[in-house]
Order: C-alpha cells, then sequence, then structure tokens
C-alpha cells in the first residue's frame, strides 16, 4: 500500500486481512463465467451525441453539456427537460430487452449530482426483475475528471485532481453508494468510483488517481464503519495507461475484489479512422495480445461497433469528425453519408463489416478478459453505436454467443 494511504484503511486490512482474503464472494461469478452487458449511455449522464434533439433544441451552441445545459437555461425549463429525458430515455421495457439479448450486466454511468435521485434505484430494482447485474459507475466527478463532455463538463483541462475538496466530496459520495448498495451486491456487485481519469495530462493526475484507488477500495469494501468487509467489487480503471503500468497494483493476497477496466475504441485519432474495414478487424483481433495474463479480473468496460468518429457530436456539440475532414486539422477519409444515422441508410455491407468487427471483438475480449459491456444500449441518431439498433438491423445477434464469424481471429 502507499505510504499516504489512509491510516484508517491500514487498520481496517490489517483487522480483517485474513477473514476477507478467505469469505470474499461477488455477485457474480467474475473470472469463471463472462461478464456480456451492455451501458445506459447518456442517461443520468446527457452526452450530446446520443440525444442530440435535447441541445439542439435549446437553441444555444454555448450549452454542449449537462453543465452549461442548466447553466444558460431556465431552472425550470432545464429540469422539465432533463425530467422527461429521465424518465423516458431508460424505462423497465430496456431492461426487459438488455435481459432477452443474453446479457448479464448493465453498467450505468451517473453523474456526482444526479445519484441520489430516484432513478438509480429504479434501475437496481428492474435489473434485480430482470436478473441483470448492475455496475454502479461514477462518470462525472466534480471539477471534472477527464474534461470530457460525458464527465457533466466540457473543459480545456479537467480540475478533479488538483483540487482536495473535489477529491474529497468524490470519496464521500462513493462511501454514500457503497453504503447503499452494501446488502445489495446480488444485483449491484461492483462499484466503479471514476470514469476514465485523464492518466494521460501526466505525474499530478495519476498522482491523484492512485490514492484514489487506494481510498476506494477502503471506502468500497468497508462500507459499514467497522472492520467488516462487504462483497462488493472494486473496478478500477486503467487511466489510459498500458496495463503493465499497473501489473501488482491492489493485487491479491494484500487485495481481495479488485477488478480492472480497459475502454477500447478505434474512432479518436486520424489513422484510425484511415483504417480499411479489414485493419479494424486485425486490430480488434491483435489485442488479444496486450490484454492476457493481467493480475487482476479485466474487462473491456466500454467498446463499440463504430469505426468512424462521423455521429453528430461524437467529438463534442460543435466539433466535427475526423473522417470527413470536419474536425479541425484533420484530413478527410470520405464521406460519412451512410455510415452514421438511422441503419435504413447503411449498406447491406457496411452490416456485415458490422457484425463482423462485433463478433471480433466479443471473440477476442471473452478469450483473454473476464468480459465487455458494449457503449451503447440507444442513441438517437447514430445506429452503428447501439445495441439495441444492432439487435434490430442484424448486426449484433439475439444472443452474444451466437456468431457467424467464429473463426474471423484465426
Amino acid at each position: 500500500m502507499a505510504p499516504t494511504a489512509s491510516l484508517l484503511t491500514s487498520t481496517l486490512i490489517g483487522l480483517s486481512l485474513a477473514h476477507s482474503v478467505f469469505s470474499f464472494t461477488p455477485g457474480f461469478p467474475y473470472g469463471s463465467e463472462k461478464v456480456r452487458g451492455v451501458n445506459l449511455g447518456g442517461w443520468l449522464v446527457l452526452e450530446p451525441w446520443i440525444t442530440p434533439s435535447i441541445f439542439d433544441n435549446t437553441g444555444n451552441s454555448a450549452i454542449v453539456d449537462e453543465w452549461t445545459f442548466g447553466q444558460y437555461q431556465d431552472y425550470d425549463t432545464a429540469l422539465s427537460v432533463l425530467q422527461n429525458h429521465w424518465n423516458t430515455w431508460i424505462t423497465e421495457s430496456d431492461f426487459a430487452a438488455i435481459a432477452a439479448a443474453g446479457l448479464n450486466h448493465v453498467r450505468l454511468p451517473i453523474g456526482y449530482w444526479a445519484f441520489e435521485l430516484p432513478y438509480l434505484q429504479n434501475a437496481v430494482q428492474w435489473a434485480s426483475q430482470y436478473g441483470l447485474k448492475v455496475i454502479v459507475d461514477l462518470h462525472g466527478a466534480p471539477g471534472s475528471q477527464n474534461g470530457y463532455d460525458n464527465s457533466g463538463q466540457r473543459m480545456g483541462f479537467p480540475t478533479w485532481h488538483s483540487n482536495q475538496t473535489n477529491i474529497q466530496r468524490t470519496d464521500d459520495i462513493i462511501k454514500t453508494i457503497a453504503s447503499m448498495f452494501a446488502d445489495q451486491t446480488d444485483v449491484v456487485p461492483i462499484i466503479a468510483p471514476l470514469n476514465e481519469p485523464a492518466g494521460y495530462d501526466g505525474s499530478a493526475v495519476l498522482s491523484a488517481v492512485t490514492q484514489y484507488w487506494y481510498d476506494s477500495w477502503g471506502n468500497i469494501r468497508y462500507p459499514y464503519g467497522t472492520s467488516e468487509t462487504s462483497n462488493t467489487v472494486v473496478l478500477l480503471h486503467d487511466a489510459f495507461q498500458p496495463l503493465s503500468y499497473w501489473e501488482g497494483f491492489e493485487a491479491p493476497p494484500n487485495y481481495d475484489g479488485v477488478a480492472m477496466d480497459t475502454h477500447i475504441y478505434q474512432v479518436f485519432s486520424d489513422a484510425e479512422n484511415a483504417m480499411s474495414y479489414q485493419e479494424h478487424i486485425n486490430t480488434a483481433c491483435g489485442s488479444q495480445s496486450s490484454l492476457s495474463g493481467f493480475d487482476l479480473w479485466l474487462v473491456v468496460g466500454e467498446w463499440s461497433p463504430a469505426a468512424t468518429d462521423c455521429a453528430k457530436y461524437l467529438n463534442g456539440r460543435g466539433i466535427g469528425s475526423r473522417y470527413d475532414g470536419s474536425y479541425p486539422g484533420s484530413t478527410a477519409v470520405g464521406s460519412c453519408t451512410g455510415l452514421t444515422g438511422s441503419a435504413s441508410t447503411f449498406s447491406s455491407s457496411y452490416k456485415t463489416f458490422l457484425r463482423q468487427f462485433w463478433e471480433a471483438q466479443v471473440i477476442s475480449y471473452e478469450a483473454v478478459t473476464d468480459g465487455w459491456l458494449q457503449w451503447t444500449w440507444k442513441a438517437e441518431n447514430a445506429d452503428e453505436w447501439s445495441y439495441q439498433a444492432g439487435l434490430a438491423n442484424g448486426w449484433i445477434p439475439q444472443n452474444p454467443t451466437n456468431l457467424m464469424y467464429p473463426t474471423i481471429c484465426g
């Protein structure tokens, strides 16, 4: 443990290490059964590309995230739109459809401002009803941990890590969430204490994140204020570092109940947008070497069959796409027509590729990790990203084990 880890956590570990190492029983058999799931993106944290209409309807181009959605509108107007969205974007019928599609987990991104709303409890109740497991994922932290709009607040450089008050608030939120679900690990087996902290921004971020991971383990595994441990899995994120960076971190025998989340996309660079369909598939198959042999449970908690950044607002509201050259400084690969939007505009060859790319990723992730969760369940106008649309249009099988291209990776 790092020398700066809290004395309380150290004491608790000492008190109960022998007990917890031998009695940790998660609410899902991680390591022996694969996680197969989907993210409920854009519900309890707005994302402009998932629901562009919500942002376009404001008529204000300065509204680019949930923060400015509240900042630049009348309170009642903003609240009315948000409540309608919360009540309709994800409902019980979505949980029924997700379970019917042979999935076993949902990952629920939530902002620090939203976890006490009734929707989180509704989601857990629906999951229980349909036999699904919920990963509660803190997707937005005070000050923003990455500056992305999906943290709730888009900014040039994140400020979560540089303000101890932000970090302490986040610790307190995780304590509250851990306490809420400590005795419901049969439905909420995992808490992810922070999505995608921007480790690429340097050592100050990584130092803060490392300490926060230590504190989160204590906060999640000891939710009762005593030496009694919970059975809740702590899902860390790799902070955009190679898995080798985290080798040995919070690993057995000194820690138990820890898993690592890594996110894999092939759309956020010029080079990736310029790849051929076969190169995308080869890259997916090739990911097996970098993912294999990690010392914690490992899940690919976000990935997608999308192979371009064509989806409207994917790079941020008002920002274009690398693929068609409308992103600042990019070189066009081609037109986005027929590659995003409604599946009714997709050619049969494109849908065949989406199926092959989907299968190459599922095969690869199941071969060397403990499972996967696709981003995302639904989107207003970006069917290439939507699990729901993939099911309806044939590039995602009705059961994720029914593969058409089982040897696509060789």
